[in-house]
């Protein structure tokens, strides 16, 4: 059901925010910086990844399958529902059908996106035409790249790509993991 993400399999860069102290909490959420995703997103990750690749691109990953037990850590220290799922209804990264990323270029650089990953304002929407041209045309990019794969966007997050209709997936907790990322 799970798929592990990581390259040769999955040509993508992973560098998992929420493993690393400097995310929005301050410290690290899992204690490895290891990438999930269910088989059907993992599917259409291989399909973006083919679709970028002709044209110079690659991946870099931030976040994917997100045990319901971090969902609650990251909702104790900031309960924005604008920016994170509340963990009672359930995240679609908690059903492993969400993955947060960026595009590089073909030197490993990271396109400017008018924002960091996570920043949660509204210079993170979708749409903006108060960022720089630049990133207006390279958020456009990953848009359509996301979503010629078959991802569907979330508005208010450039960086959140999740499969159309979530909720038909369970959350799943950090214990069905053959090693723990919380703790």
């Amino acid at each position: 059901m799970l798929v592990t993400i990581k390259p040769p399999v999955f040509d993508v860069d992973l560098q998992i925010a929420y493993a690393r102290p400097d995310n929005f909490t301050g410290k690290p959420v899992y204690s490895q910086a290891d990438c999930y995703l269910h088989e059907k997103a993992a599917a259409l990750l291989l399909k973006a990844i083919a679709l970028a690749k002709p044209l110079g691109y690659r991946f870099r990953i931030f976040d994917a399958f997100r045990p319901s037990e971090a969902q609650w850590i990251l909702w104790t220290h900031t309960p924005d529902s604008t920016f994170l799922a509340d963990p009672r209804r359930g995240s679609p990264h908690s059903r492993a059908v969400a993955i947060d990323l960026t595009l590089l270029d073909s030197d490993g650089m990271p396109l400017e996106m008018g924002t960091a990953f996570d920043d949660f304002t509204a210079q993170s929407h979708h749409g903006r035409t108060d960022i720089s041209e630049e990133a207006q045309r390279n958020r456009a990019l990953l848009l359509g790249l996301m979503t010629a794969a078959g991802w569907d966007c979330y508005l208010k997050e450039w960086w959140h790509y999740q499969l159309f209709q979530p909720r038909q997936f369970p959350v799943l907790s950090d214990r069905l993991l053959p090693r723990s990322m919380i703790g």
